[in-house]
């Protein structure tokens, strides 16, 4: 190990072993090959502590490799991971972006189209109760009916909502 050749045997005995168990446990190639680089580093560096009689080469190859592990570990909880000058363009963008006039407004005649559907009672009751944000019985008092009839309104509103068709012209079909 201490030699290049003894290096050039090791890595090639030993680099697939190493890179598969950093990859499972850093789940990112390009640090598992730094967990590599780190690891047989180390390994150099310490080749004249290296005592076969206290085992074999694999194994004190995975014991360095655990603790450069450990170490990337640590350090990647302490340290957010790095961003690409990409990254930072796409999240500026995103921040300080509004939403689209046009998007609002298409947004907004769909839900007509989609209320006009509805017969006039339930119509009534999910525009107060729900793009209001109106209490039930709230609503239930300014109709002259149970809070229990404005529930129903609503969810047989909701539901028929639910299996309408989106861009599907209002029919004069009326459920309750």
């Amino acid at each position: 190990m201490c030699t290049e050749a003894g290096l050039a045997t090791v890595l090639a005995a030993e680099q697939g072993l190493l890179h598969w168990r950093a990859f499972q446990r850093l789940g990112d190639a390009g640090l598992a090959e730094h967990a590599v680089q780190e690891t047989l580093l180390r390994a150099w560096r310490a080749c004249a502590t290296y005592d076969p009689m206290l085992g074999s080469m694999r194994t004190w190859l995975s014991s360095i490799e655990r603790n450069v592990l450990i170490d990337i570990v640590r350090m990647r909880a302490v340290r957010p991971p790095e961003t690409g000058w990409d990254d930072l363009a796409d999240g500026a963008e995103s921040r300080w972006a509004r939403p689209d006039f046009a998007d609002a407004v298409a947004d907004g005649l769909l839900v007509d189209e989609l209320l006009a559907r509805l017969p006039d009672p339930q119509r009534h009751a999910v525009v107060q109760v729900i793009l209001r944000d109106r209490p039930y019985r709230d609503v239930a008092e300014d109709l002259g009916v149970p809070v229990g009839t404005v529930k129903t309104r609503v969810h047989y509103a909701l539901q028929s909502l639910r299996r309408a068709p989106v861009h599907a012209p209002a029919t004069g079909t009326r459920h309750r």
